[in-house]
């Protein structure tokens, strides 16, 4: 366990200084592309300024023969990379594969200087970050980086799952969680094949009216990610980082895709991964309060005056516990006016 003391010192000499606290930039998707894929390289210059973070995959969906030339296709786009407000992220291969030394040592001397974040796949505990941790601060001293590298784990194991407080409170590093739905329903022994999202056969069903339980009965499918979405977004609370909606693997049912990732924003994730373009303005859509949200916040903010006390709006009381989830929704609008003019004039920000 590190000392309180030396939590936020360098890890290496000469490494950057540690961050105090995770910016918040918006992220309501992060979007990945394969690096190894030409035509998909060649469209990141009009795809970067559509998304809140672009993300160089490395990882799964790259076959094993593509692996070296999906490393160089990211770092050619970072040395190109010219998109002002768009975060630039990675997710490199997992840590007990052959390639993950190769992906931290060449991103981190070839382009660390505009990578903001790599993503760790199958994160376990503690000491899967610490491993991480210690070799990019070497690496950004290395190349005399002036800010530190963020790292994002991937929840894909049931021992991830165990261990997440731990996880999120490793390193000042961190930046956030995603829920990696596919990978882990396959630790769990899950019996479903589908990447993310509901299941039909997971239900409840309504009690019989009478004594003929054959009689039709209304049924509601149920949320097969909600425990784990809770308990990830509370990890993450606890520790100050973000957390995220994974992948929704069903690219044509966009309505259940909205309706999954409005399930996420609604429990506290701040963006979700989009794995097509058709996706990428259902999470701006969906992380993105409504206006009339962000109207009825600045009401009861500008009403409540300090914070203190109790007023009544429109037959409603407000008092100090409804004022900060006011300035939550009001926090993240300003955020993303700053980024979006036209949220700005429709926020009124």
């Amino acid at each position: 366990m590190r000392s309180p003391k030396d939590f936020f010192q360098p890890l290496a000499i000469g490494a950057p200084e540690p961050l105090r606290e995770i910016p918040f930039r918006p992220s309501r998707m992060i979007h990945f592309f394969d690096p190894s894929n030409e035509k998909m390289v060649a469209k990141v210059p009009d795809l970067a300024p559509r998304v809140d973070v672009l993300l160089g995959n490395l990882e799964d969906a790259v076959a094993a023969d593509r692996k070296e030339a999906a490393r160089a296709g990211l770092v050619e786009v970072g040395r190109a990379w010219a998109a002002s407000g768009t975060q630039l992220w990675t997710r490199v291969n997992a840590l007990d594969s052959p390639w993950v030394l190769d992906d931290l040592t060449t991103l981190v001397t070839e382009i660390g200087d505009v990578l903001d974040v790599i993503m760790l796949p199958k994160v376990e505990g503690a000491e899967d970050v610490h491993y991480a941790d210690r070799l990019l601060a070497q690496l950004e001293a290395r190349v005399g980086l002036q800010r530190p590298i963020l790292l994002h784990a991937i929840l894909e194991t049931a021992r991830g799952v165990a261990n997440v407080e731990e996880i999120c409170l490793a390193s000042p590093r961190m930046q956030g969680l995603s829920l990696g739905p596919a990978d882990l329903a396959a630790d769990r022994r899950m019996k479903t094949t589908r990447v993310g999202g509901g299941h039909p056969g997971y239900l409840v069903r309504e009690d019989p009216a009478g004594d003929d339980v054959e009689a039709p009965r209304a049924t509601y499918q149920q949320d097969l990610w909600h425990y784990t979405v809770a308990r990830m977004v509370d990890a993450c609370g606890l520790a100050g980082i973000l957390p995220y909606y994974g992948p929704f693997g069903d690219i044509k049912d966009t309505v259940a895709c909205e309706d999954q990732f409005r399930n996420a924003y609604l429990l506290g994730c701040v963006g979700a991964w989009s794995l097509h373009p058709v996706q990428i303005d259902i999470a701006k859509k969906v992380f993105s309060p409504e206006p009339d949200e962000v109207a009825w916040a600045k009401r009861v903010v500008e009403a409540m005056g300090d914070g203190t006390g109790a007023v009544m709006l429109d037959g409603k009381m407000q008092d100090d516990a409804t004022y900060k989830q006011c300035q939550v929704v009001l926090d993240l609008a300003r955020g993303l006016a700053e980024r979006d003019p036209e949220l700005a004039e429709v926020y009124g920000l």
